[in-house]
């Protein structure tokens, strides 16, 4: 079993940056895959950003130019560098991690970003 925690949202004005945290542990299991969803409040859960084990890098066309994912598999943590927010960027935000000799994903509790004036 793998635990995610998520860390680093808050209140954040438009125009400004966040910096997102995601540590895992637990069972040791490589996490080929990590990616950041968020959801809007009445809104689906949305695909935001993957990096691969060895970096590749995936972003959801909302977020192209302003956010950045990077990870540091010695820390087993993941990152989500937010900048140029704006309100629509405002939700919860999830960690999600992908194994794929056992095709599991688990997840993180959410990290609540609110971009406002």
């Amino acid at each position: 079993q793998v635990r995610l925690v998520e860390s680093g949202g808050g209140l954040v004005q438009p125009g400004g940056s966040l910096r997102l945290s995601c540590v895992a542990s637990g069972s040791g299991d490589r996490l080929d895959f990590m990616d950041w969803y968020r959801q809007a409040p009445g809104k689906q859960r949305d695909m935001v950003a993957r990096i691969s084990f060895d970096g590749n890098q995936w972003y959801a066309d909302p977020v192209k130019g302003r956010f950045i994912i990077s990870r540091d598999n010695a820390k087993n943590t993941v990152y989500l560098q937010m900048n140029s927010l704006n309100s629509e960027d405002t939700a919860v935000y999830y960690c999600k991690g992908h194994t794929i000799w056992n095709g599991r994903d688990y997840w993180g509790q959410g990290t609540q970003v609110t971009v406002s004036s």
